[in-house]
């Protein structure tokens, strides 16, 4: 067996959503509709905003690539976890444990800043309308998208490899229905000062340099809302923010209930019931939410309906 620095640790045992075995089966069918909800909503905007000409804008831009981490944030975690409401030995790998958290932090970190992009986003074409597309201009467009990812790979690369530093000597069993930093470090049996110190700086700062952008862009946005004087001029600007506004009260409000408990309340159970939400929930909510409030695209889905070949086609021509 591996001594000192080495973990003894090969493999982990997931608690779970519940280990109720009543609950199980039931789980399983809630999490897989959840899932192929979150799959067909997800993968309908990435076609849509990719086929329809109408929504070759900034705005869909990102839209696509919000659906595109969503979906990804969901597959990560659900597979995994439909498969062990189904089996008595609910083990993951070591290195398997570690590629779910890597890849968790990828697409986790990817949604916090592309929020923060399509606040932006909003800002200036409610606030700066006749710049709106040299502002917010195709070059523009892919370094914003760049820097998201580019930001989530330095998050995943630093930090998993520091979780795993830690030695895990004899308790294995993971406290959560996914591998999370916060019920890992729990298990070590050794110091964990350095990875719950990278964790800390990289989560406060990845959410407070977003918030701050949204916050901004947000208070921009309200400002010149009420600086409109029609009623219907008003409501027309406020409605191409209004699903944004709604998504990004959602996730962050869920994120703020995390991290801002106090301490006494705080517990891994707690931790988990919230990231049902953002892992599962979210996910499945955000199609909803930006099409059922989107004229745009309930039009774009209906002409992709009734010829999904032609639409395909087209695009492929073009």
């Amino acid at each position: 067996m591996a001594t000192g620095n080495l973990t003894h640790v090969t493999e982990f045992i997931l608690m779970g959503v519940s280990d109720r075995p009543e609950l199980q089966v039931p789980l399983f069918f809630l999490f897989l509709v959840i899932y192929l909800l979150t799959v067909t909503g997800n993968l309908g905007i990435i076609t849509l905003t990719t086929v329809d000409s109408r929504l070759q804008t900034p705005m869909y831009f990102f839209l696509r690539h919000l659906a595109v981490i969503n979906f990804g944030n969901s597959t990560v975690i659900a597979p995994k976890m439909l498969v062990n409401f189904l089996v008595s030995k609910k083990t993951t790998l070591y290195y398997e444990c570690a590629t779910q958290l890597g890849g968790f932090l990828v697409f986790m970190v990817s949604e916090i800043f592309m929020l923060a992009v399509m606040a932006y986003d909003r800002y200036v074409a409610i606030c700066n309308p006749l710049l709106y597309m040299v502002v917010v201009s195709r070059p523009v467009c892919l370094l914003l998208v760049f820097l998201t990812y580019f930001f989530s790979f330095v998050t995943a690369i630093v930090v998993t490899p520091c979780v795993f530093s830690v030695s895990y000597c004899s308790s294995n069993v993971i406290n959560h229905f996914y591998c999370d930093n916060v019920p890992l470090l729990a298990l070590s049996c050794s110091d964990t000062h350095l990875p719950e110190t990278v964790v800390f700086f990289f989560s406060a700062t990845n959410l407070f340099f977003s918030m701050i952008i949204v916050l901004i862009s947000y208070f921009n946005i309200i400002l010149a809302i009420l600086r409109i004087r029609s009623s219907e001029g008003r409501k027309k600007a406020f409605s191409t923010c209004a699903s944004h506004m709604m998504a990004v009260t959602v996730f962050y409000g869920t994120l703020l209930f995390m991290y801002l408990q106090p301490r006494t309340n705080h517990s891994l159970d707690t931790d988990k019931i919230a990231s049902v939400f953002y892992t599962q929930i979210i996910p499945m909510l955000n199609p909803v939410i930006y099409s059922f409030r989107n004229k745009d695209v309930k039009c774009a889905l209906k002409e992709f309906l009734k010829n999904p070949c032609k639409k395909i086609q087209s695009y492929m021509n073009f």
